[in-house]
């Protein structure tokens, strides 16, 4: 049996309440190779990291 690309999570998008995909971004685009990057959202800065168990955490 081959695997359905539906079974595949990075193929998975979900829908938005107007129908619409969300786009999908690779962690490792966002890192690019670094463990922590900082977001500004609104006016504020966020830090992202990657934990020693390859989880993500967000703090403001």
């Amino acid at each position: 049996m081959t695997p359905n690309d539906n079974d595949n999570p990075r193929s998975r998008r979900t829908e938005t309440p107007l129908n619409r995909p969300q786009p999908i971004v690779e962690s490792q685009d966002l890192f690019r190779g670094h463990n922590e990057i900082l977001i500004s959202h609104d006016g504020a800065i966020y830090r992202m990291k990657i934990t020693r168990q390859g989880k993500l955490i967000l703090n403001k």
